[in-house]
């Protein structure tokens, strides 16, 4: 690992900024309102300073501010309801059942929303055993609402001075993703038999890297200013960022037979020449990633023309050494692989321009894209709460478990002399999520960070005497949370917890023992209550809704496999129809392979078909990369292979993926072509006489002739055809059995 990249790359990224911001936000109203002797205070304007900055995670500067606005609206309200009612033990029940749920029902309108109510939460734990009377109440109130508004102006002031460096933060991390997808890519021209756990790992990356991507769409696509292109910084974000797609399906198009690869080649090196070239252009890219994060020019430190030509120069003398008839198609694949490191090296060296800002490099003509089409809007309707309000919901189910578990942790403090109502609450709210696997997760990192974090907190109180070091390492402590908090749950709680050490020693250090013992003992409590809550009150299981997942995946893969498709029969589509459908198959990708790997972490009685899911998902990602590589070879086509008669083979494999998802639907309804079958066969029938023919050239010395330039490029587009048909034949007899 080069730990001084790694360094570097989070030094740059956003995740830091955030933490710097929020620690300055939380921290400085303490400070100075200590400085008056009024700490207190300033501790209350600090909480409000804290749940402002929940909702103002990366995303449009409008969507930021009007998500900081409703929630200084309801942290004021909160508090003051918490206030009026933290005298009366059973209207603060009532109150606690009732927030618990309307806030955890309010994530119907998305993670921005649900942090908005996390941070409502918040306020209202934190109230409750701090009973206040007649026109303190306002003033607490007043307090968080204060410390809320100074936590805003902060946010969209740094903002103001710096509106691009968020979008180029979030570009820097999405091109460094997808570096880290083509080393994995690269992983698979190493020599082995199995390739199931290169799958597993391309898989989960691609979930981080669609993430990545649909957060740069969100800044770019969503925030006027940019997408107006006013000037030269925005116009290259926004070409940056449709080139990493583009590079990013161009990295997935070059899927090959990699079985056939390591059987021709695997005792020979070339495979580990390629392999090679690819973890350089990795390294480029990933050298990219940061330049673009920090805003400097990329200066290239390795040489990659000469790699590549060096490459270039190899395979070409190891063409001539060890081609014959019986490899001919495997040095066709070889080929291809080549072409697509050229390509791929190419498009890197577009974005090593980008990091410059010259103008120069600033396209004249660019393809014109509607890119609304590409942003999910989620619009805030009273309907979709009412939607939702039924057992069907997953969300709707969380509220009614949050809200019961937090009551029982209510009653559990009332019965223990240690018992602390506001930090079991807090537990068990920020531990409960929608989905049994995220919750345990963060149960077993809760309980985990918080040991480390108290050894971590107790060594440092321990060793070090001087209170002003303390509070320097307390604010260290503060900033890595706080960075890590979106990102690394255990690790935040690993420095939240060492941080809240040393803010309760500062602050009160006689009964500092006594009060760790008691949070220790009130974490064990809540997740406790947690856990139990998560198996037994309206559990959501992955098993009962991947169906849908699936079903979608299928349709998605059907319409970025029909609008490729359609090139070959002279239909070709708009580019945003063409981009809209390959991002949807991207997503659903993601989604399906998110829901699965959810689905592992369940109790085994809770995973159904595992199995068969895992090759279901395996298959739609070797599905989509092929119809991404089948897109490559669309204008070779139209210029070359217009003689060719690709319906039969379009209309079967369409047909195939339309019963696999008839049969996911529960329809066993089955249609069945023979005539197309027979044209496939036919097709196929005429590129084997093709290759064939070019067999018997090559036994007979012939190394140039028209057989080889027309198998050269009918030969990778009916390779790709098969590839897919082979893929929807095998989903097809899947859903049969499992159906059956």
């Amino acid at each position: 690992m080069d730990y001084l990249k790694q360094y570097k790359s989070f030094v740059n990224s956003y995740y830091l900024s955030e933490g710097v911001r929020i620690s300055i936000g939380v921290t400085l109203p303490a400070v100075v309102m200590s400085y008056f002797n009024n700490l207190s205070a300033g501790i209350i304007v600090s909480l409000g300073a804290l749940c402002v900055s929940m909702p103002d995670n990366a995303g449009p500067i409008h969507h930021r501010r009007n998500a900081m606005l409703v929630c200084n609206a309801v942290i004021f309200f909160v508090a003051l309801v918490t206030g009026f009612v933290s005298g009366n033990e059973w209207m603060l029940g009532a109150t606690i059942f009732i927030f618990c749920f309307v806030f955890a029902m309010i994530g119907v309108y998305g993670s921005r929303a649900t942090s908005i109510g996390l941070a409502a939460l918040l306020v209202m734990v934190l109230n409750i055993d701090r009973q206040h009377q007649g026109w303190d109440i306002f003033l607490n109130a007043a307090y968080i609402l204060c410390g809320g508004i100074w936590y805003m102006l902060l946010s969209l002031s740094i903002y103001g001075f710096r509106p691009y460096k968020l979008a180029q933060q979030a570009l820097g991390e999405c091109i460094q993703s997808t570096a880290d997808y083509l080393r994995i890519k690269a992983s698979f021209y190493e020599k082995k038999d199995e390739f199931t756990e290169n799958y597993t790992q391309l898989l989960d990356k691609q979930i981080e890297v669609h993430q990545k991507q649909d957060l740069v769409r969100e800044l770019l696509f969503k925030s006027r200013d940019i997408i107006r292109e006013s000037t030269s910084i925005g116009r290259i974000l926004v070409m940056a960022f449709l080139d990493i797609i583009d590079l990013f399906e161009r990295i997935i198009t070059s899927h090959q037979d990699y079985h056939l690869l390591n059987e021709k080649f695997g005792d020979t090196d070339i495979l580990e020449k390629f392999r090679h070239s690819i973890l350089v252009m990795a390294n480029e890219l990933d050298a990219i990633g940061i330049a673009v994060k920090s805003t400097k020019p990329y200066s290239q430190e390795a040489n990659l023309r000469s790699q590549i030509a060096e490459l270039k120069e190899y395979f070409e003398n190891f063409r001539d050494e060890y081609r014959s008839a019986e490899n001919v198609e495997a040095f066709i694949s070889l080929r291809q692989i080549l072409e697509s490191i050229e390509d791929i090296a190419a498009r890197i060296y577009t974005l090593e321009n980008y990091t410059t800002y010259d103008k120069k490099f600033i396209k004249k003509q660019q393809p014109k894209i509607d890119y609304d089409e590409f942003v999910v809007h989620e619009e805030i309707e009273p309907k979709l709460l009412v939607e939702n309000l039924t057992l069907q919901s997953n969300i709707f189910r969380h509220s009614l478990r949050l809200c019961i578990a937090t009551m029982v942790g209510f009653i559990v403090s009332k019965f223990f002399s240690f018992g602390h109502s506001y930090w079991i609450l807090l537990t068990i709210i920020v531990i409960i999520k929608p989905g049994y696997s995220l919750t345990k997760q963060r149960n077993s990192e809760r309980l985990w960070g918080t040991i480390a974090g108290v050894l971590i907190g107790f060594a440092a109180i321990y060793f070090i005497k001087n209170k002003t070091a303390l509070f320097v390492i307390m604010m260290m402590f503060m900033i890595g949370s706080y960075s890590f908090m979106r990102i690394k749950y255990l690790v935040f709680v690993s420095l939240m917890t060492p941080y809240i050490l040393l803010l309760f020693f500062l602050l009160n250090p006689t009964n500092f023992r006594m009060v760790m013992t008691d949070r220790i003992i009130d974490t064990i409590i809540a997740s406790t209550i947690a856990f139990i809550a998560n198996i037994f009150l309206f559990p959501s299981w992955e098993h009962e809704q991947i169906n849908e997942y699936m079903v979608k995946m299928i349709e998605a893969n059907l319409n970025y496999f029909d609008d490729v498709a359609t090139s070959f029969l002279n239909k070709t589509p708009t580019i945003t129809e063409y981009k809209l459908s390959r991002k949807n198959a991207f997503v659903a990708l993601a989604n399906l392979t998110d829901a699965f790997n959810r689905m592992l972490s369940e109790p085994k009685s809770k995973q159904k078909n595992a199995r068969e899911l895992h090759q279901f998902v395996v298959s739609n990602h070797m599905l989509t990369s092929h119809i991404a590589t089948l897109s490559y070879y669309v204008p070779r086509y139209n210029k070359n292979n217009s003689q060719y008669n690709f319906s039969p083979v379009i209309n079967t494999i369409e047909s195939k993926l339309r019963n696999t998802k008839s049969l996911l639907e529960d329809d066993k309804k089955i249609n069945h072509i023979d005539e197309e079958e027979n044209g496939w066969r036919l097709f196929n029938g005429k590129v084997n006489s093709l290759t064939e023919l070019r067999k018997k050239e090559l036994q007979s010395g012939i190394l140039e002739s028209e057989t080889k330039k027309e198998l050269s490029n009918i030969k990778p587009l009916a390779d790709q055809f098969n590839f897919i048909m082979n893929i929807a034949m095998n989903m097809e007899k899947m859903n049969i059995q499992f159906q059956e």
